[in-house]
């Protein structure tokens, strides 16, 4: 057991609206089966040219002379027989009057899973790490669909380990507390937390542990940031 830095500190944090019970109103839904997605990209490309051109009331002949391509191009690119350049594309896309990347809607991307055994997490020296907090990493998806990288970490804390408030990243942050208790600053607020308890916050505001009341310490750490552009 350890006390580092100031003691007796109470939490001046204000609580969240989720702990006071109140409706927060989330729009996805997570029972919601998603249209079905072809594996296949020109099957994929080509239903939805198909289904813009019904949705114009136009045949394929009409597309044809909005866009100087032939009929049977167009009826084996709707097929998913052909695999269309970028310019034949942006005919149509063109013609169909939407962005090209609207072609692409239905293309199944495959979907990436981290599984981490228990004490298998990959001990990590993070951007910025004091001494002292081991960093777990417990998966990593570098590129996916949702445009957002997570970062999950496990923290443990330790008689050897730095006091430090003032970490600030990109971002948003989950705290949730497994072992021990610790006084965590976030911005001009601090709050006590043990085991059960969360903090989910800006992270471009300075935060960290502040002080370490009951060790060791262990919690679990989300980080999400936007993920770069290529």
């Amino acid at each position: 057991m350890k006390n580092n830095g100031k003691s007796g500190k109470k939490a001046v944090g204000k609580t969240g609206a989720a702990s006071k019970g109140a409706q927060i109103s989330l729009t996805q839904n997570p029972h919601q089966v998603s249209e079905k997605r072809e594996k296949k990209l020109e099957l994929a490309i080509g239903r939805e040219v198909r289904e813009y051109r019904k949705q114009l009331g136009i045949t394929v002949a009409d597309l044809a002379s909005a866009t100087g391509l032939s009929v049977g191009m167009l009826s084996k690119l709707e097929n998913g027989m052909i695999s269309p350049s970028l310019s034949t594309l942006q005919s149509v896309s063109g013609a169909l009057g939407i962005p090209i990347t609207d072609l692409f809607k239905r293309y199944e991307e495959p979907c990436n899973a981290v599984f981490v055994k228990s004490g298998e997490g990959v001990e990590i020296e993070r951007r910025g790490t004091r001494a002292g907090h081991q960093y777990n990493l417990l998966g990593h998806i570098e590129s996916n669909t949702s445009g957002v990288i997570v970062e999950p970490y496990v923290i443990s804390l330790t008689e050897e380990s730095d006091v430090f408030p003032t970490f600030q990243h990109l971002g948003t942050e989950l705290i949730y507390m497994l072992q021990g208790k610790v006084i965590y600053r976030h911005g001009d607020a601090t709050y006590e937390m043990e085991a059960g308890d969360s903090l989910f916050f800006d992270a471009d505001a300075p935060h960290g542990p502040e002080v370490l009341v009951d060790l060791p310490i262990r919690y679990l750490s989300v980080i999400s940031y936007p993920q770069k552009s290529a």
